[in-house]
C-alpha cells in the first residue's frame, strides 16, 4: 500500500485515551495519515507503557510501542488552570479529540464537549467509555471481559459447561476501537458537508451487544442460540476445531457442500458426505470419526494435503508462528522500527517512514514552541504542569 492512502494527512488529533481501545483507535486514523498528539499525565503517563513484557533494553512495553508508533506525547498536567488552558489551546486548532475517562471527568475538567465545541465548532470529539456516557452504569468501572459478560458475548464462548476466556480483546477492539473510528470517519463526512463537529459516545458495552446481531436474531425468533450448540460455535462437524497427531489443531470450515465432499474425499472418508451439517448427537459422532482420522497425521502432514485442495482447512498458529508465515511476509505485514518488530494494520502504509512510539513527553517543548509558550517552558516544568 502506497502513500495514497494518506487521506487524514490534513488532520490532528489530540488523544487522551489510555490502555487499548482509544489509541488502537488513533493508531488507525495515524496509519490514514492524520497526525496524533498523545496528552499524557506527567506522573507516568499512559500506564500501558509499563505492561509487561517491556522490550529489550527500553523502558517502554511491546504493548504500547505496538499501539503508539507514530504519534507525538506531551505532558500536561490537568489538575492545574494552566495546564487546562493549555488543554483549550489545543482544541481550538484540533480536528478529533479522543478520551476514555469516566463519563463526567472531563466536564468537571471544563473540557467537556459544549465546552470544546464553543471554543472549536469543527471538533469532533468521541468519548470512549465501558457502559456509555449515561444510563444506570455509566460510572461503574470495568473491562473487556465484564463488557463481554453484560453483552451476552461471552456466555457464547466455548463449548464446555463453563464459557471460555476469549483470547483477546472483541469489546475493546471490536466494540471500541472500531466503532471509534467509524464513527469518526462518520462525523467527517459530516463536517465536510455542514462545517459542524459531532460528539460521539462509543460505548464499548453497547458494541459488543452490535456484535451478535445474528444470535438476537435467533433469539427473536424463538430460537435462543446454545453455547458449542449452533453452526458457527462447535455445533457441527463442518464447521469446527480438530486436533492432530502432535497435539496442534486444524480449523475446518467446509460449510458448503463442495467443500465438505472435497474434503472427506482427501482425508478418506467419502461416507460422511451427507454428515456434514450432522447436529446434536449424530453431530458428535461424525466429529468423533473426523478427529480419529486426523489424528493420525501431524499438523504439518495435513497442512502440505490440504494445500493444493480448495477446502476450508487452515492451520491454528500461534502467535509467534504467525509472525513467520509466508502469508504474512508476502503481504508485508510485519516491518521493524529501530530494530523494534511492529505488525501492520491493513491501512499501514508500506511506503512510510516510522518513528517509535515516543518517550512520554518526548514532544512537549516542541508543542509549547507551537503555541508560543516556549517561554514559559521551565517555569511549567517547576510548578508540575508538563
Amino acid at each position: 500500500m502506497s502513500l495514497k492512502n494518506q487521506w487524514l494527512s490534513d488532520l490532528k488529533i489530540l488523544d487522551l485515551s489510555r490502555l487499548l481501545p482509544g489509541p488502537f483507535c488513533t493508531l488507525i486514523l495515524s496509519d490514514m495519515g492524520a497526525e496524533v498528539l498523545k496528552i499524557e499525565d506527567p506522573k507516568g503517563g499512559d500506564y500501558a507503557r509499563y505492561f509487561p513484557p517491556m522490550l529489550a533494553g527500553q523502558s517502554v512495553s511491546g504493548f504500547f510501542a505496538g499501539l503508539n508508533r507514530d504519534k507525538r506525547s506531551m505532558t500536561l498536567n490537568l489538575k492545574t488552570p494552566e495546564g487546562i488552558e493549555i488543554m483549550r489551546q489545543l482544541a481550538m486548532d484540533a480536528d478529533i479529540l479522543v478520551e476514555s475517562f469516566r463519563p463526567g471527568v472531563m466536564a468537571r475538567l471544563g473540557l467537556g464537549h459544549p465546552e470544546l465545541c464553543a471554543l472549536n465548532k469543527r471538533l469532533i470529539y468521541c468519548s470512549i467509555s465501558g457502559y456509555g456516557q449515561d444510563g444506570p452504569m455509566s460510572q461503574r468501572a470495568g473491562h473487556d471481559l465484564n463488557y463481554m459478560a453484560r453483552s451476552g458475548l461471552l456466555q457464547q464462548n466455548g463449548t464446555g459447561e463453563l464459557p471460555s476466556m476469549p483470547g483477546f480483546q472483541v469489546a475493546d477492539i471490536a466494540g471500541g476501537t472500531l466503532y471509534a473510528a467509524i464513527g469518526i470517519l462518520g462525523a467527517l463526512h459530516k463536517r465536510h458537508r455542514t462545517g459542524q463537529g459531532s460528539y460521539l459516545d462509543i460505548s464499548m458495552t453497547d458494541g459488543a451487544l452490535s456484535l451478535h446481531l445474528p444470535l438476537h436474531a435467533a433469539t427473536a425468533a424463538g430460537q435462543p442460540p446454545q453455547r458449542g450448540q449452533e453452526m458457527l460455535n462447535g455445533g457441527l462437524p463442518c464447521y469446527n476445531i480438530y486436533k492432530t497427531r502432535d497435539q496442534e489443531h486444524l480449523a475446518v470450515a467446509a460449510l458448503e457442500p463442495k467443500f465438505w465432499t472435497a474434503f472427506v474425499q482427501v482425508i478418506g472418508a467419502p461416507e460422511l458426505v451427507t454428515d456434514g451439517m450432522n447436529s446434536g448427537a449424530a453431530g458428535r459422532e461424525t466429529y468423533q470419526k473426523v478427529a480419529a482420522i486426523l489424528a493420525q497425521k501431524t499438523r504439518a502432514e495435513w497442512v502440505e494435503i490440504f494445500a493444493a485442495v480448495d477446502v476450508c482447512v487452515e492451520p491454528v498458529l500461534s502467535p509467534a508462528e504467525a509472525l513467520q508465515d509466508a502469508l504474512f511476509d508476502a503481504r508485508q505485514r510485519f516491518f521493524e522500527i529501530t530494530g523494534t518488530p511492529q505488525r501492520r494494520t491493513p491501512l499501514t502504509p508500506l511506503e512510510r517512514d516510522h518513528a517509535s512510539a515516543p518517550e512520554l513527553g518526548a514532544h512537549t517543548d516542541e508543542i509549547l514552541y507551537e503555541l508560543k509558550l516556549g517561554a514559559r517552558i521551565e517555569e511549567f516544568r517547576a510548578a508540575g504542569i508538563i
